[in-house]
């Protein structure tokens, strides 16, 4: 058997802080580059620029990215999964608690 198990509840734990960040992103993307390419449709009352909500999104993206990156790094090493199927897992399993409030909502 792969040890899966770990990688795996390391990174849906993950996944519930990254409920912020993910949602940031989603936030800036459907109202910028999405909303000029008319696939989705800007938040009306949005009218502070693009450069306001960088200076919030890239400290709070980088900053989980960070974490990320330091719980999976040494995890990676103690596994016997291979690396295609560690990386795959560890960068769908924090998706999982935002698709969950995402269906529930």
């Amino acid at each position: 058997m792969k040890h899966w198990s770990a990688p795996l509840l390391v990174n849906l734990l993950l996944g519930i802080p990254a409920v912020v960040p993910i949602w940031l992103l989603w936030y800036l993307t459907a109202n910028w580059p999405l909303a000029e390419l008319g696939l989705t449709v800007r938040e009306p009352t949005e009218n502070d620029g693009m450069a306001l909500w960088l200076v919030i999104v890239v400290p709070v993206v980088a900053l989980f990215g960070l974490i990320w990156w330091l719980a999976n790094s040494p995890l990676r090493r103690r596994t016997s999964l291979t690396p295609r199927t560690y990386w795959l897992l560890s960068l769908s399993a924090p998706l999982l608690p935002t698709a969950v409030l995402i269906l529930v909502s």
